[in-house]
């Protein structure tokens, strides 16, 4: 049985903090619970709800997020949710007990992005609730959807977002040859409800390469950066198949450095457009702030 540990984690949200377990809690799909009725189908949800400051309970993969209400401060209470959650998992209790449903169908469809050498397969259903990026076999270990892949001869990369996975093919073929047989596979995979990751990537996020997390802005200028990305770059990104994480600030020279990640990473055109893209908008948002973005694939 997993021994279980947890560690608090704070969000962009003052009301939210995630208690981040060392394992999976659920397997590709989210849960939110406005109230104890509605967390009928989580026994530690609704014993969540017994505390009086609690307003929202979110379940997802390896974390468990609460919204509470303003009668607390969470410093002051934050160890005392942390211990119940703690106890409870490590007394082997179920954390979601389902009720039989029809099981919806998984679709997969394929869709191009503006790297050529790169297609995105998106699924009706969340995969993941990070990003994921493996360059080659062995980084793929832990993570069975992209070892599996990678027994495919030309898979060169996969990257894993949300409800898509982004895969870079090799020059030795063309898309027209292998999209039918890739998207039949990833669809059979999910709907056969094969694991995606291991609970040893999640033990080892904080340090796995593979894990795609950004660096924590730490001054005011490398906040507003980074919410600038967040809001006007990502989203388009995303929708091509790819992400930019934010790397560093120069404050002497004012330089921005981004990484580019999945479909983005060595796309012919992408780099160029989306270091001119970024610069400009960066520079026209943060005049005094910004002179220059390095774009660096990932």
């Amino acid at each position: 049985m997993t021994s279980f540990s947890l560690k608090i984690e704070s969000t962009s949200s003052k009301n939210i903090i995630k208690f981040v377990v060392n394992s999976f809690l659920t397997q590709a799909k989210s849960y939110e619970f406005n109230n104890i009725e509605e967390a009928f189908e989580s026994p530690i949800a609704q014993k969540l709800f017994y505390f009086p400051f609690v307003k929202t309970v979110y379940i997802s993969q390896n974390f468990i997020a609460i919204e509470k209400y303003n009668i607390v401060e969470w410093k002051d209470v934050q160890d005392k949710v942390a211990t119940t959650i703690l106890d409870y998992l490590n007394e082997g209790k179920p954390v979601v007990t389902e009720i039989t449903k029809k099981q919806q169908p998984v679709t997969v469809y394929a869709e191009s992005t503006p790297n050529p050498d790169v297609m995105k397969f998106v699924a009706n259903k969340t995969l993941i609730s990070g990003m994921f990026e493996f360059k080659t076999p062995t980084e793929a270990q832990q993570a069975p959807i992209a070892s599996v892949l990678f027994n495919f001869s030309f898979v060169k990369e996969v990257f894993v977002n949300k409800n898509y996975i982004s895969i870079t093919k090799n020059a030795m073929v063309e898309w027209e040859d292998i999209v039918m047989e890739l998207r039949d596979f990833i669809k059979n995979y999910l709907a056969d409800g094969k694991p995606l990751f291991s609970d040893s990537i999640l033990q080892n996020s904080d340090s796995s390469a593979n894990s795609i997390s950004e660096k924590i802005p730490s001054t005011p200028v490398e906040e507003e950066i980074v919410a600038i990305l967040n809001e006007h770059i990502k989203p388009a990104v995303a929708q091509d198949g790819g992400n930019i994480a934010f790397q560093s600030y120069d404050e002497s020279n004012k330089t921005v450095k981004v990484i580019l990640q999945g479909a983005c990473s060595g796309c012919p055109s992408s780099t160029v457009t989306l270091k001119n893209g970024i610069e400009t908008m960066l520079k026209q948002m943060l005049p005094n702030d910004v002179k220059m973005v390095e774009a660096i694939n990932g």
